[in-house]
């Protein structure tokens, strides 16, 4: 009960990016949430071999760590950066912490799916990744812009590091997302 306690504050992480109608600023939970339905509806775009069962316990667990290490845009410049050693060590402490307060087996296991989704190298983890990048981006397209205007992101910047996770676990997807997301870096060039 402590755990389902705990994780509850991960409501009260606000991400960079803001809701489709851009009203406001989603937070953690709620992308956790929303990325479980992309995995559900988006299922098909999965490579050979990914268990969507999998992927939606990736998805729900991938961020609790953000209760002690708050979101960390990929594309902002403040602050220690998105992936760099800093974060990592951050995240990997807020790991041990919070599935720390599960009994064990059941602790080790949320955590190795932790652990799985971040390493990006099994197939369900790479179709994980790859719905966590998009899902943004969704709510860039959908609220004109959003938080690509804020952090002054280009297409390029875009392509390298959203693009190529997309791509390596959803191509399909990626591709007709990529076309999308054309139009408005024109448009807004």
């Amino acid at each position: 009960m402590a755990f389902l306690v705990e994780a509850d504050r991960l409501k009260s992480v606000l991400r960079a990016t803001t809701l489709a109608d851009g009203s406001r600023r989603e937070n953690s939970g709620e992308h956790s949430w929303h990325l479980a339905l992309y995995a559900m509806v988006l299922a098909g775009e999965a490579g050979p071999g990914v268990s969507i069962d999998r992927v939606v316990r990736m998805l729900i667990l991938h961020d609790l760590v953000e209760i002690d290490v708050g979101d960390v845009p990929i594309h902002s410049s403040e602050g220690a950066a998105h992936g760099s050693a800093e974060v990592l060590a951050a995240e990997r402490a807020a790991a041990e912490r919070i599935f720390g307060l599960l009994p064990d087996p059941q602790g080790a296991e949320f955590r190795a799916l932790w652990e799985e989704f971040e390493a990006a190298q099994t197939p369900d983890a790479v179709f994980a990744k790859s719905l966590d990048r998009v899902q943004p981006v969704m709510q860039n397209l959908a609220s004109g812009g959003g938080t690509w205007v804020t952090y002054g992101v280009t297409a390029e910047q875009l392509e390298a590091r959203v693009g190529v996770k997309v791509a390596r676990g959803a191509p399909g997807l990626w591709e007709w997302v990529r076309e999308r997301t054309r139009g408005y870096f024109r448009s807004a060039s």
